[in-house]
């Protein structure tokens, strides 16, 4: 099943809703960055929470940044998400491995630790936002859910899983957001605190073979709903070689002289992606000597 997620909003306007299912981009960040299962499983559901943000994103110029800044053993996690479904991110350290809880489940709260969330929207007409709350577990959806709910006043229920085989492939990865509005009556409220608890583990059902509209539907049974949007997802960067020599150049010219006169080049790694850029002597010289003109 390739990535995506579906938006849709229900019981007459008063709870909006989101469901992704996000295996193949999770499983693309563990290659390319060589996490480790419990590393592997808290860059999966930040990675999840980040696209289903980008889902509220409206402008082709807007974009959303998911940073956990926890004391545990992972050192924070970065992810960002644009309005077209294109998510990246990184944890500071990728090869942590703990022992799973008493319940057999990868121990990604220990991992994160204790610490801060932050939300920031870039939006077109309102600009650049940022907002925070503690970490109430560290394990992501609770912190999100935790964040909406207090920092934007908007009640919230999030889950988010990642499910890794004995070989640390992700096999399964998912998630899904729901916003209550005021309105939303008790009725409705209860009927949908019942139906999360019968889907469960939001990463077994998407291993068992479920749709994003299949969890939605699970999620928003018994009320009436509309789906709005699907938005396919990927883990794209933005990075490119012009943008890593255009870094460069912005060095000055000490910096500059220095890669080309003693290290005869230079190499440049992004942090998102892990996608390696070397350039030439040469190549230097000549930024060297544009920036000389500006």
């Amino acid at each position: 099943m390739a990535d995506y997620l579906v938006r849709a909003i229900g019981a007459g306007g008063n709870v909006r809703a989101f469901a992704a299912v996000t295996t193949a981009l999770v499983d693309e960040a563990r290659r390319r960055h060589d996490t480790w299962p419990t590393a592997t499983a808290a860059l999966g559901r930040a990675l999840t929470a980040t696209a289903l943000l980008g889902a509220m994103l409206k402008d082709p110029d807007e974009s959303v940044t998911l940073r956990v800044a926890g004391d545990g053993p992972l050192r924070g996690i970065i992810c960002d998400a644009d309005e077209r479904g294109h998510v990246r991110g990184y944890v500071n350290e990728p090869h942590v491995d703990l022992d799973r809880t008493p319940q057999g489940k990868l121990n990604v709260g220990a991992a994160v630790g204790a610490g801060t969330i932050y939300v920031t929207r870039q939006l077109a007409l309102q600009g650049i936002y940022t907002g925070s709350a503690e970490l109430v577990s560290g394990e992501i959806a609770e912190d999100l859910a935790y964040y909406l709910t207090r920092s934007e006043q908007t009640p919230s229920a999030v889950g988010l899983g990642v499910r890794v085989d004995p070989d640390g492939v992700v096999v399964a990865a998912g998630g899904y957001l729901l916003q209550l509005m005021p309105a939303t009556p008790d009725a409705d409220r209860d009927r949908l605190e019942a139906n999360l608890a019968q889907l469960g583990s939001v990463s077994l059902a998407v291993e068992r073979g479920m749709t994003p509209e299949e969890i939605l539907a699970a999620v928003l049974a018994g009320l009436d709903y509309e789906i709005l949007e699907r938005r396919d997802l990927s883990f794209t960067c933005r990075c490119s070689r012009e943008r890593a020599l255009a870094a460069i150049a912005m060095l000055d010219e000490k910096d500059l002289a220095a890669l080309e006169e003693e290290d005869h080049g230079a190499e440049l790694t992004c942090h998102f992606c892990n996608a390696v850029y070397r350039f030439s002597e040469e190549e230097i010289r000549a930024a060297r000597q544009n920036a000389d003109k500006h």
